[in-house]
């Protein structure tokens, strides 16, 4: 699995920002879970600051694809982790709107990630709840 760097890993937080706040709850069980993706990336670092950073990004753009365009050069193993990490935050309030759905079709239609895996991690997600 290759890394992400930190200015990578701040970005497609702003991503994770972006999808808790799509049903404009966002709550401490959607911050925990983008913390715990943050420190899965960077151990060293203070989680509570990267997602400042990354609530500042995602409030300051409107660019989906200045996200997905870092996530796009980087490994499958990547993409899955990073669609996993998407769908926690997506169905941690135990409902996906349509908009929800739509920003995930999206973003693995701009990161050339197949929908059908995509639709299986969301499943094993669910099931696992």
């Amino acid at each position: 699995m290759n890394k992400l760097n930190k200015d990578n890993v701040i970005g497609i937080s702003a991503l994770l920002v972006h999808a808790a706040n799509i049903d404009e709850i966002y709550s401490n069980h959607e911050k925990d879970l983008i913390k715990d993706f943050i420190n899965s990336y960077l151990k060293n670092d203070d989680a509570n600051e990267v997602l400042k950073k990354a609530e500042e990004i995602e409030n300051n753009s409107n660019q989906l694809l200045n996200y997905t365009n870092i996530i796009k050069e980087n490994s499958i193993e990547i993409k899955k982790d990073i669609i996993e990490h998407l769908w926690k935050v997506i169905i941690s309030d135990n409902t996906v709107d349509q908009y929800e759905s739509n920003l995930m079709r999206r973003i693995c239609g701009l990161i050339y990630f197949p929908d059908k895996e995509c639709a299986e991690i969301k499943l094993k997600l669910i099931n696992s709840k």
